[in-house]
């Protein structure tokens, strides 16, 4: 082989991977901005995990916070709600899983799974109606927790439905005490 023929094919060597590589530059540059397009955006992250202080929320009151578009009660529960809550016979209920997004388990919807904290004065919950999405009313129906005037969807103080059309618990957030009166949600 002649040096004439040596440097004639390094040549096209070299100008098929300059073309190989010119290809895979310009087919990311194309698919980079529509596998991109599927992240979330800046807003919905930086909503994704948000810090709420809970240290002027009195026992027998809640707050109620927007996280990631909806409602979230969170409630200082007396020692009444709390004893209301944990002697309900959990056959009664008609939902009976824990709908908790701290625990994966299908075990029956308990007062202690669902609250926040292991003195269960704490309860963090979504409040969105799981019927038909409304939002309900603290405080209120026939259980002294939430009533959706909706439909007529009753829940406890622990937020598990009782009664009417609702087919699930109130969903209970990932949510944890990040510090004394701090709850993080996310």
């Amino acid at each position: 082989m002649s040096h004439a023929e040596e440097t004639e094919g390094s040549r096209r060597d070299f100008l098929y991977v300059a073309t190989g590589a010119a290809g895979v530059v310009a087919t990311g540059a194309v698919v980079w901005p529509l596998i991109n397009q599927m992240n979330p955006s800046a807003d919905v992250q930086a909503l994704s995990s948000i810090q709420v202080d809970v240290s002027g929320v009195e026992p027998g009151t809640q707050l109620t916070v927007k996280w990631l578009g909806k409602p979230v009660f969170i409630r200082h529960r007396t020692e009444e709600e709390i004893a209301a809550a944990r002697d309900v016979a959990l056959a009664d209920l008609p939902d009976a899983n824990a709908r908790n997004a701290n625990i994966a388990s299908d075990a029956p919807a308990t007062d202690e799974d669902r609250a926040l904290d292991e003195n269960g004065e704490w309860l963090v919950m979504m409040g969105v109606c799981t019927h038909l999405g409304c939002v309900p009313l603290g405080d209120a129906g026939d259980f002294g927790g939430w009533f959706c005037p909706c439909h007529g969807s009753h829940y406890d103080t622990a937020g598990r439905i009782r009664k009417g059309p609702a087919p699930e618990n109130l969903p209970v957030p990932v949510a944890t005490f990040v510090s004394d009166g701090v709850i993080q949600l996310g």
